[in-house]
């Protein structure tokens, strides 16, 4: 224990980039809350995605999605305010309970969230873009209709290839747009989300509510509550609780964690936080109880309005349609829609910023501790990660290339689900190697098990529903799970020479070999034994 300890490498001092520039707690929980506040216009997202794969039941995947996200984000809560100097968000705070069990296995929580939270860039600037195009052109306009393709994937999913057209382009401006936005500093950035979401969200959350404060009964939008079914001819027609129906009812559980857990990019700014202790757990527990708000009754407002048959329109499942479609909710005229058009590409922007902001954050702690490529670990003078921030827009503008973006969710998905399960149990693992360490909001056991306990139930959705979105996703999405495995050995063995950073030791607080026992024995590897069985077994029950 103690060669695999303190064999550390100089580092730079705790909270400090390698050239001394310092993260700057420049918020409150109300700041990083408004940071957080892109996370609910993700259900605008994919709410037709979910529908086209459940059927009638899609509103009540929302409300259980929600409530298993909230129920998991008191683990991050505690796990979070035991590490106040650290970035990074939940992941971070999870991989150092890995790290003692094996140094391969922690660096796939952050892999996989950044893998997850990452592709959110290219997803609503892509939206966002097109809604621009939308505006200016009709649809049959040269320039919404051009394209050069560049690859042809096809042998991954039907149709699918890398192209450039109009829609990437615009997609790139916002992009720079918002990184150039972030580069001033987080109060800045907390400053312009907070106005976004005033100006933008909060209208269209209330006209997504609307049809809720009308009177008569739609029943029939929401029964017979049964999965959906094609019958031979392709027709979509109501299905039964059989094997098939509960795979898809796996395949919805699995898409819409994507945006309900996501709330837990709250916890990225406790190295910013100007009281971390107390922000950490105010800033994830109110954003969580706004999730709740939205994701309970957005999903069922549009079900009521729009029916399925208009939830399965193309423009509704892809998400260019969700403005038009609020138009109509509320008997607007065009410059209705138009209005409301706007207003959905400042919501997407407010979600790319959330995006980027806690993503970015994740690379440059993680370059810190010593599992990303050094270059990410720079800070530019107002304390912004902004190699981090180049790095995800680089990755992003490729994303752009492909003409899915529900593929690439995902596939970016599957990581999600993974850093879950590994960041769930470090809860408990936390919790026996640091019986003694400070906790500023200390969980109730219950929930700590609860947190544990759903780990596994997130990774059966993922065996079982990810091949809903197109055969192949589960096993790509944890190829490029594996991707981190070189990327970290070169890391640590060619550029640490196998020794981590300092920074990452004097975070742990471990002055000596005694402290690095692993006081969980062998319940990690057979933790990891169960969760590699579950989704095994998840996916060969399923029905496709």
């Amino acid at each position: 224990a103690s060669g695999y300890w303190m064999n550390s490498a100089p580092g730079a001092s705790a909270g400090k980039d390698p050239a001394g520039v310092t993260l700057q707690r420049g918020i409150g929980w109300r700041g990083a809350f408004w940071v957080a506040s892109g996370v609910p216009a993700l259900v605008l997202v994919s709410i037709g995605a979910v529908a086209a794969t459940v059927g009638k039941p899609a509103y009540l995947v929302w409300i259980v999605s929600i409530l298993l996200g909230f129920l998991q984000a008191f683990t991050y809560a505690e796990i979070a305010g035991m590490f106040p100097n650290k970035s990074g968000g939940a992941s971070v705070y999870g991989a150092i309970a890995w790290v003692r069990y094996g140094k391969a296995i922690a660096p796939v929580s952050v892999w996989c969230n950044w893998l997850a939270w990452s592709p959110v860039l290219a997803i609503c600037s892509g939206l966002g873009a097109g809604y621009i195009l939308s505006m200016l052109y009709p649809a049959d306009a040269p320039i919404n209709t051009w394209q050069l393709t560049l690859l042809d994937l096809g042998w991954l999913r039907r149709d699918l290839t890398l192209r450039v057209n109009a829609t990437f382009m615009i997609a790139a401006l916002l992009l720079l747009a918002v990184f150039f936005v972030q580069h001033r500093g987080i109060r800045q950035a907390a400053r312009i989300q907070m106005i976004l979401g005033l100006a933008a969200l909060v209208p269209l959350l209330l006209v997504s509510l609307s049809p809720l404060a009308g009177g008569g009964s739609d029943v029939g939008h929401f029964t017979p509550l049964v999965p959906i079914a094609k019958d031979a001819a392709g027709k979509v027609v109501d299905g039964t609780w059989n094997a098939a129906g509960w795979t898809l009812i796996a395949g919805g559980l699995f898409i819409a964690a994507w945006s309900t857990y996501a709330f837990e990019t709250a916890t990225c700014y406790t190295g910013e936080f100007t009281n971390p202790k107390s922000d950490t757990v105010k800033a994830i527990l109110y954003s969580g109880l706004l999730c709740i708000f939205v994701y309970s009754l957005v999903p069922l407002a549009f079900q009521r309005a729009l029916n399925l048959d208009g939830l399965l329109a193309p423009d509704i499942y892809s998400g260019a349609g969700v403005a038009a479609a609020l138009a109509r909710m509320v008997g607007g005229n065009a410059a209705i829609e138009t209005v409301l058009v706007v207003m959905m590409i400042m919501a997407l922007m407010l979600s790319v910023m959330t995006a980027m902001a806690g993503s970015a954050r994740t690379l440059y702690q993680s370059s810190i501790d010593g599992w990303l490529p050094k270059y990410l670990g720079n800070l530019n003078e107002h304390g912004v990660p902004t190699r981090a921030m180049w790095t995800d827009l680089v990755f992003n503008l490729l994303l752009l290339l492909m003409s899915d973006y529900v593929f690439v969710l995902a596939i970016s998905n599957v990581g999600y689900i993974l850093f879950n399960f590994l960041n769930l149990n470090a809860g408990w693992i936390h919790r026996m190697d640091r019986a003694d360490w400070d906790r500023p909001f200390r969980a109730p056991t219950w929930l700590i098990a609860t947190g544990a306990a759903l780990s596994f139930v997130n990774l059966w959705l993922m065996g079982m529903g990810a091949d809903v979105w197109g055969a192949g996703t589960l096993l790509s999405g944890l190829a490029c799970a594996a991707l981190i495995v070189p990327i970290f050995l070169y890391r640590h063995y060619v550029t640490d020479r196998g020794r981590f950073p300092r920074q990452m030791l004097e975070d742990m607080d471990l002055p000596d070999a005694q402290q690095a026992r692993r006081k969980a024995g062998l319940l990690p590897y057979a933790a990891l034994g169960a969760g590699a069985a579950v989704i095994w077994a998840s996916h060969a029950v399923a029905i496709y």
